[in-house]
């Protein structure tokens, strides 16, 4: 994974992870990614906000939104520690987000929503 051009993305969303675990929250993580610069992050706040919405992808793109503003969201790439939800992806598509990747292998989730 060390070898992969993009594993430093990944190693932020495995921070994200440690974050949320070290809260007592779901092992997810998550970060936003626009050219070489990440834009949101996101560990997961499903436990900690008491929020069934607050998984880790959703929370990249609320952090990004709230940050760079919801048109530079449009065309980032999404790097998450595991497969995003259904949910999750589809609020990707939404945002803009032109791919995703989840896991230690940076598996190739594709443009969300299909399109």
């Amino acid at each position: 994974m060390q070898d992969h051009p993009q594993a430093i993305w990944y190693e932020s969303a495995l921070a994200m992870r440690r974050l949320a675990e070290s809260w007592g929250d779901q092992p997810y993580g998550a970060v936003l990614v626009q050219g070489s610069a990440i834009i949101g992050n996101g560990p997961s706040r499903v436990v900690k906000n008491g929020n069934p919405d607050a998984h880790a992808e959703r929370e990249a793109i609320r952090d990004a939104v709230a940050t760079v503003g919801a048109e530079a969201v449009r065309g980032s790439v999404l790097y998450s520690t595991s497969r995003p939800c259904y949910t999750c992806e589809r609020a990707a598509a939404k945002a803009g987000v032109a791919r995703m990747y989840f896991g230690p292998a940076l598996q190739d989730a594709g443009v969300p929503g299909g399109g």
